[in-house]
């Protein structure tokens, strides 16, 4: 097994204050993010860099110097993953509105028995999880799991845990995801290899935190679907033409569907194929690197979508450009507070405190692996959103990836991804999400979408830790 654990010979920043200055300067940030967030509710964008301009100031950094950190950590991240995630938005926008994810999960759940269901929904999650937010997933599937669960008979626990595994790992574990994306762009992790990597740990993971658990929280946890939505939402939403035939009613495929979604992804993990088994300099090398760079992959990916989801749904060329356009505003909001994320980071990184980190982590003989899981988890349990511990322990443990390989950083990033999503509770607006649509008291979220989100997290450390012995 590989000791990922770094010597503070390896980094060339130095401390600009003692450690004794340094180290409070840090906590005093992340305890004014905190505090913003979860009692004062302040946007965490507002948040991310007021705590940037505290940790300078108690650093002992001129304020110039402090904005300037907090502008070029802003700025790099932007434009490292700002792209991504709108081209991830665009992409999401086209699959729901065009049928598409509908189509999977008509597909998929309709060919299962009973005793597969649960297996099923863990499918549809994490395939609906893959290109969406989850907030936007969820939405997307709570008609489905309430449909099954009344058609099956079983509880909405039974049916639900399993989709929300597959969208929650996804989230936190697979890249074009916000918190991903922004842990490889601070890490300087390979997006392919975490991809693959991601996709293993996060299989097994869905497994037990999924259908598995799923059978235990569903005897704890005994609901039916809310009286609220009998006639379904997704009923509801239907919309008629003039002559009274549902509008939009053409869907794509399943395997066209399923082959678009899948598409990104495997330019990607060619990409990764390339890089560890061709020759660079070699035409099919060059081929592959160029249509594998996350940027490529997602535009082609959504150019093709507009294509086979778009116009394979019927949808003429003003309703697909409608579609785009409504699939941006939502993700304002997002993009600012992973950009801030980054421009913390780099105020962490300028301040030294990152070699103050490296001192104690090779002294104490704790794999930055599990420290970068531990970090996470604290601002996840402290902040409630999944996010900002991403971004917030990718700035603290940035300045350790010197001399870690790309596989050991890409498993740091995994593990960063698992420690964000430990123990949801009720600072966490999507804790409040679950409850409501599963009509859920507060101790029955708690003993089964919190138990859930906590099994993904520890089981994604375990995996991590288990790839580390042959990565």
């Amino acid at each position: 097994m590989h000791s990922i654990v770094l010597s503070a010979a390896e980094l060339s920043a130095a401390p600009h204050a003692s450690s004794g200055r340094l180290v409070p300067a840090a906590l005093a940030g992340i305890a004014l993010i905190v505090v913003l967030i979860t009692w004062l509710k302040v946007h965490p964008f507002l948040s991310l860099t007021l705590g940037s301009l505290l940790v300078g100031a108690i650093a002992g950094l001129p304020m110039a110097d402090t904005v300037k950190s907090f502008g070029k950590g802003f700025g790099d991240t932007a434009s490292g993953v700002g792209a991504l995630i709108a081209l991830g938005a665009m992409f999401g926008k086209l699959l729901a509105d065009s049928g598409g994810a509908d189509q999977i999960v008509d597909t998929i759940v309709g060919r299962s028995g009973r005793r597969a269901l649960p297996w099923a929904m863990a499918l549809v999650g994490a395939l609906i999880g893959l290109p969406m937010f989850f907030e936007i997933g969820l939405v997307l599937l709570m008609p489905v799991i309430y449909l099954v669960a009344r058609r099956s008979g079983q509880s909405i626990i039974a049916v639900g845990v399993p989709a929300l595994a597959g969208l929650s790992a996804m989230h936190g574990l697979v890249p074009p995801h916000p918190g991903p994306l922004v842990a490889i762009d601070a890490l300087h992790a390979d997006l392919g290899v975490t991809l693959g990597l991601g996709v293993l740990v996060a299989v097994p993971t869905v497994a037990l935190a999924g259908p598995l658990l799923a059978r235990y929280a569903a005897r704890w946890v005994d609901v039916q679907p809310p009286e609220l939505f009998t006639t379904g939402e997704k009923d509801e939403a239907v919309k008629l033409d003039k002559d009274g035939e549902e509008e939009g009613g053409r869907r794509p495929s399943f395997a066209l569907t399923l082959a678009t979604v899948l598409l990104p992804v495997v330019l990607m993990l060619l990409k990764a194929f390339a890089d560890i088994v061709l020759d660079e300099g070699t035409e099919p090398y060059t081929v592959l690197d160029n249509l594998g760079t996350p940027l490529i992959a997602l535009l082609i990916a959504v150019i093709v979508a507009m294509f086979t989801l778009g116009r394979g749904a019927g949808m003429d060329r003003r309703t697909i450009t409608g579609t785009l356009e409504r699939s941006l505003p939502p993700i304002a909001g997002v993009l600012l507070i992973v950009a801030a994320g980054g421009g913390f980071k780099q105020t962490l990184v300028d301040t030294g405190i990152g070699k103050t980190i490296a001192d104690w982590v090779d002294g104490s003989g704790v794999s930055v692996l599990v420290l970068g899981w531990l970090v996470a988890v604290l601002i996840r349990l402290a902040t409630g959103s999944a996010t900002v511990a991403t971004v917030t322990a990718s700035g603290i443990l940035a300045p350790l990836v010197t001399g870690l390989s790309t596989g050991d950083t890409s498993l740091l990033v995994l593990a960063v991804g698992s420690g964000s999503l430990f123990f949801s509770h009720v600072n966490d607006a999507g804790f409040w999400l679950v409850k409501e649509y599963f009509g859920l008291s507060v101790g029955q979220t708690i003993k089964s979408w919190s138990l859930m989100e906590t099994v993904i997290s520890v089981c994604g450390l375990v995996f991590v830790l288990a790839l580390n012995i042959v990565v």
